[in-house]
């Protein structure tokens, strides 16, 4: 069984352009098999964006990892931010690289696993995080955020309460000095850490 964060070159492609609109900014990126939430903006992905705040008045970094398709980043660029975006997805990266050079808009996309290619810190990291890929990848992700922050650098995530979004917050809560639940929806947390 293929997963999205693997590289299934046997996978035969099928690219689909999605539209969406958050806080009346309107942007699309495509999508294709193989990758995250084909053929729609997924409805955790639409919930974080729209529960998203930024307070920084300066240069704003963010970094979208596990970008999949590159949602949350084209995003960002949209808003002004300078984005790094990562996966470890080609295809996603190809799809995220043509959304955004379509629309005029600048990221640095590229591969890495978790941070292994990461050495920058960020005012933001955002992310919808591959529950799927299991608890201690998932844990180097959303841990190891941390240390990619800047001071009072905010951590961003979506889980969902039926994919241990509970557990998730206790843990959190040993290495960050605040976590926040934002919003909950439909079963679906937005998380914020600092």
């Amino acid at each position: 069984m293929s997963h999205y964060f693997t590289n299934d070159e046997n996978l035969n492609s099928d690219i689909k352009k999605v539209d969406t609109v958050i806080h009346n900014i309107s942007y699309y990126f495509y999508t294709d098999n193989g990758v995250f939430s084909k053929g729609e903006l997924d409805f955790g992905t639409k919930l974080l964006l729209e529960s998203f705040e930024y307070n920084f008045p300066h240069e704003k970094t963010l970094l979208d990892i596990g970008c999949g398709c590159g949602p949350i980043g084209i995003y960002a660029s949209k808003l002004g931010f300078t984005v790094d975006m990562s996966d470890v997805n080609q295809r996603a990266i190809s799809l995220s690289k043509t959304s955004l050079k379509e629309q005029g808009l600048k990221a640095n996309v590229f591969e890495s696993d978790a941070y292994k290619n990461i050495s920058n810190k960020y005012d933001y990291i955002v992310s919808n995080p591959p529950i799927r890929v299991g608890k201690k990848k998932l844990y180097e992700i959303i841990m190891g955020a941390k240390d990619h922050l800047k001071d009072k650098g905010e951590l961003w995530i979506v889980v969902r309460k039926q994919q241990g979004a509970k557990s998730l917050i206790n843990d959190m809560k040993e290495v960050y000095n605040s976590v926040l639940v934002v919003t909950k929806k439909k079963g679906f947390y937005i998380i914020k850490s600092i």
